[in-house]
This record gives C-alpha cells, sequence and structure tokens, in this order.
C-alpha cells in the first residue's frame, strides 16, 4: 500500500491519484503517522502538511515510522523539505525542489508555504515562492526580463507575507515594481496553460510515479530506536493511541486518566505498575524487586515508590495498558465517551476553546472532590495515582472538567425535579 499525504499541491481528481494501490490522504499533520493502517514494507508518500493552522508533523515521527520498515518519500511542500533533513536517515527525496533544498540552493520554510483554503478541500489560495521562482527563470531565457530585474523582482515578492502572496497580489507588486511585461508574458502563459511554472505540481506528480514504480525499494530502515524515542515523542504516540471497546472508539490516554482520577483503588494499580516495570525495564536492564530498587535509589529511606519514580507508561504496550486499566468498567468506558464528546462539544461551541482555558482552579476544585482530600494530601494524593504531583494532576485533569461539569448539572436538573 502507497499512503499519500496531498492536498494544496494536487487536487483529488488528479488522474495519477487514481491509481491502484493508493491510499490518499489529506496535507499530513503532527500524529497522522501513528495510524495503525501504516505498517511495515508500506511506502509512504509525503508531499503536503499543515503548519500554520495546526501542529506540524515532526521529524522524529518520520524516523519512527521509518523504524516500523516503512519507506517514506518526500517531495514538492513539505515532503521535499523533510526528505532534504533527513536523507541521512533513509528518507528519499524526489524532483528538483527536492534538490534545490538538498544542495542548500533554497533553504526556507517559505519556499514551498501557501496558505489553503479553509473547507476541506485543500486547495492552495497563494502562490509558492518556488514557483515564482521558476517563472522568473523561465522568463529571463524568453527575453521578458533580464536576470538582475528577476532577482529584484523575487526579493520583492519573498518580502509578501505567504498568506497574502495571491496571484492578484503577484500582479500588483510586480506593476509596482515597472514590470508590466513580465505580468502580461505570465497572464498568457497561464492562460495557455493553467498550470504553467508549477514546479510543486510536477514534482508531486514524478513523486507518485516514483512511488508506484517502486523507487523506494531499496530503503534500508532505521535500525536505532534511540533517534526517535524521546520523552517528546513517548507523550505524542500516547495521545495517539486509540481503541475501539465495546464499540466505543476511545483514546487510551483519555481512559488511563479517567481512572486515575475516578478509580478508587488506583492507588494501588499504579503500585503495580511500579512493580512491574521494575521487574521488566523497558530499557533490557536488571530486573529487580520494586522494594530492592527502591533501597538502592534511596539508602534505605521511607520515601513511598511513588514519590521517588515517574515513569511515563507506554501505552503502545498492551500489557502495561491492561495492568493500568484492570479497574476499568463498561459503564467507566461509557462515561470516557461522554467526557469526549463534552470536550468536542466545547471546542465547537466556543471557537478557539482547548483544555488550556480551563481554570486551573476549577479543575483544582474537581480532583479535591473527587478525591476527597484536604489541599495538603493534595500533592500525596497525586503522586500515588501516577500524576506526579498537584500541578500535572490539575493538567491531565481539565481534558474531564467539561464533561464533569455537564453530569454535574444534569444530576442537579434531575434532583430538583423531584
Amino acid at each position: 500500500m502507497i499512503h499519500v499525504f496531498v492536498g494544496p499541491t494536487l487536487p483529488a481528481s488528479e488522474p495519477v491519484l487514481a491509481a491502484p494501490g493508493l491510499r490518499v490522504l489529506p496535507p499530513a499533520r503532527h500524529g497522522d503517522l501513528f495510524d495503525t493502517a501504516i505498517g511495515g514494507g508500506d511506502t509512504l508518500l509525503l508531499i503536503d502538511g499543515v503548519y500554520h493552522q495546526a501542529p506540524a508533523l515532526r521529524h522524529k515521527e518520520i524516523l519512527a515510522v521509518m523504524g516500523r520498515g516503512v519507506r517514506v518519500i518526500g517531495a514538492a511542500s513539505i515532503g521535499a523539505l523533510r526528505a532534504a533533513e533527513l536523507a541521512p536517515y533513509g528518507m528519499l527525496g524526489v524532483g528538483s525542489i527536492y534538490s534545490a533544498y538538498a544542495s542548500g540552493e533554497i533553504d526556507g520554510d517559505d519556499e514551498v508555504a501557501v496558505g489553503q483554503a479553509p473547507d476541506g478541500e485543500f486547495g492552495a489560495l497563494t502562490w509558492p515562492l518556488v514557483n515564482l521562482r521558476h517563472v522568473l527563470q523561465l522568463a529571463v531565457p524568453a527575453g521578458v526580463i533580464n536576470a538582475e530585474r528577476a532577482a529584484r523582482l523575487l526579493a520583492v515578492l519573498r518580502a509578501v507575507y505567504y498568506p497574502q502572496r495571491t496571484w492578484a497580489a503577484v500582479r500588483a507588486v510586480c506593476r509596482g515594481q515597472g514590470e508590466t511585461e513580465f505580468v502580461e508574458w505570465l497572464t498568457e502563459q497561464r492562460k495557455r496553460d493553467r498550470y504553467f511554472g508549477d514546479l510543486k505540481r510536477a514534482d508531486a506528480i514524478a513523486a507518485v510515479r516514483a512511488a508506484l514504480d517502486g523507487a523506494a525499494a531499496t530503503y534500508d530502515s532505521p535500525t536505532s530506536p534511540s533517534w526517535w524515542e524521546t520523552a517528546y515523542f513517548l507523550r505524542w504516540s500516547n495521545a495517539a493511541v486509540k481503541k475501539r471497546v465495546n464499540g466505543l472508539e476511545l483514546s487510551t490516554e483519555d481512559r488511563l486518566v479517567y481512572q486515575q482520577v475516578f478509580d478508587p483503588a488506583f492507588r494501588e494499580r499504579w503500585t503495580a505498575y511500579l512493580e512491574h516495570i521494575s521487574r521488566h525495564p523497558a530499557d533490557g536492564g536488571p530486573g529487580l524487586p520494586l522494594a530492592e530498587r527502591l533501597a538502592q535509589v534511596t539508602g534505605g529511606g521511607d520515601l513511598p515508590a511513588h514519590r521517588v519514580f515517574h515513569p511515563r507508561p507506554d501505552l503502545r504496550d498492551e500489557q502495561i495498558v491492561a495492568l493500568l486499566l484492570a479497574g476499568e468498567t463498561t459503564e467507566d468506558r461509557r462515561a470516557v465517551a461522554r467526557y469526549a464528546d463534552a470536550l468536542t462539544g466545547a471546542r465547537r461551541s466556543r471557537p478557539g476553546f482547548s483544555t488550556a482555558a480551563v481554570r486551573d482552579e476549577v479543575a483544582r476544585d474537581l480532583l479535591l472532590q473527587v478525591w476527597r482530600c484536604l489541599e495538603g494530601e493534595f500533592d500525596a494524593e497525586a503522586s500515588a495515582r501516577g500524576l506526579v504531583r498537584a500541578a500535572s494532576a490539575i493538567e491531565a485533569a481539565k481534558r474531564l472538567v467539561p464533561g464533569f461539569l455537564e453530569e454535574t448539572e444534569r444530576t442537579e436538573v434531575a434532583r430538583d425535579g423531584r
């Protein structure tokens, strides 16, 4: 299977994208490569991505998918940029834009950036600098403009912020620089061929054909997870883990946080998890009973293990997930789904809303109410539940606040209606 992330550079109707064996996806964003449908032996073709309206695809996400045995090709847009950056690790680049990045001829992200339509069609609304550079290079031998004026005009066009570099803006800037002949020439060329000078499109089509022809068949997978298995990567991968349970598509991280907050017995589950990883370290080191490891670290002190060890669970590990969610009930899973829906509803009804917008004191009151602990016990209770400290527990619980408030309101309405 060939997975193609594409948007403004090629429309979904492009004939080459209809070839058998292609799975055409929207522009890539942070988290997309954790998709379990992308498996070893597949090819991933990265053309377009988002970065202004959503977090961009990280380099370590690409390294990790290559580490799973996926061949990765980049071209035309962010794909060309990432391929030039990750070529030493096995990512293959295709096309003249990739070559320009790899050689150092161009180096800015703005070279390929375009404004995208907000309606889900992912159409390009502006001109990328690489295409403007290309049409100026074509205009010089055509006698429309000389090299010195072309370089000066390109510098002026570069100064236009990329989301504002529309065709109308390009014409206005060129006329403002006295380059009316160039504007008229380019307008005429575009009438004859609407794709005239579209270097990104040409590279993208070449890359799709290269993927279909098996151009990356000799790819060697990276062998060292240490290249990408950082604390940040673990946080990203945990956020991406989902599983269908009882007909519900649930975030495993949401399920864990729900148990950490609401399961009265979760303290014991966290201790069991610490015991497990002490006896079975992820790095392959010697296993030890938790008490023995704790004594080695504290010198025989009386600190509990949860105040000394603060590992972040790897939610890709099914054994660890089963251990941490051992107390989860069917009703718990339904509650997780309701809370996720409430959070989604809050985001839809309040533009710009995020969990960061939830006030700390609201999340704190939720936890103190559920845990029935005093303010002075807050840190210890959070630590015993694997949330490290009160501040971290408050941040984790913010995702539950909209759902908790909705349920509280429903309960109060039902009580008052009796």
